[in-house]
């Protein structure tokens, strides 16, 4: 199965830079997008061939996730089991017979760090969601997890070192997620790439330049590691900060 995922940076924007083709053209199982910024009712959205399952945003222009899957799923659930941070909109789970898939947009820990106590509130809470899910059936995640994990994942490491993305905190959080077994693909793939980012800053020309950060991951439950085909950056997309990442495994949703 393919699957992609892709921080759009608001709905409406990308479907004015080709949205549906780029999605036509990967022809993923499974595409999953973060920071719709859409509340229900703002557009009407068809993609021929694919189911989809949308979380919209609570606050007008903030957060919000959707999935669109080939495959109907057994179920679709919104959110982590935390009425704190549900109301975000950041979460959608898929269940399959064989896996669950997840989308989510965490939090930013913000440009003075002033939020950094809630982004480590729903770093564990998220953790928990996950290592349940795990405990019943393998998982795979896909998702913009605003963080760098180690300095191979941004250009700049040194001048970054307390800045949101990169702290300390957030990158033990990171951790934590892998320790309680989770696979990042892209490194199980690529472990000494360098240059390798999903998000450039619009300023100082950052993506021509490629001063950027890798903050959108693929994870799966560790016994799936011997299943991962591919696991790439698609630096090619444009029409958002963020580009999509693709990963192909040899998974079957029945």
């Amino acid at each position: 199965m393919k699957f992609v995922s892709w921080n759009v940076g608001g709905f409406k924007a990308i479907l004015r830079h080709g949205f549906r083709e780029t999605v036509t053209d990967l022809n993923a199982d499974i595409f999953c997008v973060q920071r719709t910024r859409l509340q229900p009712g703002e557009i009407e959205f068809e993609l021929p061939g694919y189911h989809q399952y949308w979380n919209y945003a609570e606050r007008k222009g903030s957060a919000g996730t959707a999935v669109f899957a080939k495959e109907k799923p057994q179920k679709v659930t919104t959110g982590i089991n935390n009425p704190e941070f549900d109301r975000e909109r950041r979460t959608i789970t898929l269940e399959y017979p064989n896996f669950y898939f997840v989308t989510t947009y965490v939090p930013f820990s913000g440009e003075k760090l002033q939020k950094l106590a809630e982004r480590q509130k729903w770093d564990q809470a998220f953790l928990d969601y996950v290592r349940d899910l795990n405990s019943k059936k393998e998982v795979i995640i896909g998702g913009s997890m605003g963080v760098a994990y180690q300095p191979i994942d941004l250009a700049e490491p040194a001048e970054n070192h307390h800045h949101a993305g990169f702290t300390t905190e957030e990158r033990d959080d990171f951790g934590k997620l892998l320790d309680v077994g989770f696979t990042d693909t892209f490194r199980y793939q690529h472990p000494n790439k360098k240059g390798a980012y999903t998000w450039w800053s619009y300023r100082y020309d950052a993506r021509a330049r490629n001063i950027g950060w890798r903050l959108d991951y693929f994870l799966v439950s560790n016994s799936l590691d011997s299943e991962i085909r591919d696991s790439s950056i698609l630096t090619n997309i444009t029409g958002s900060e963020h580009c999509p990442i693709e990963l192909v495994a040899s998974v079957n949703p029945d």
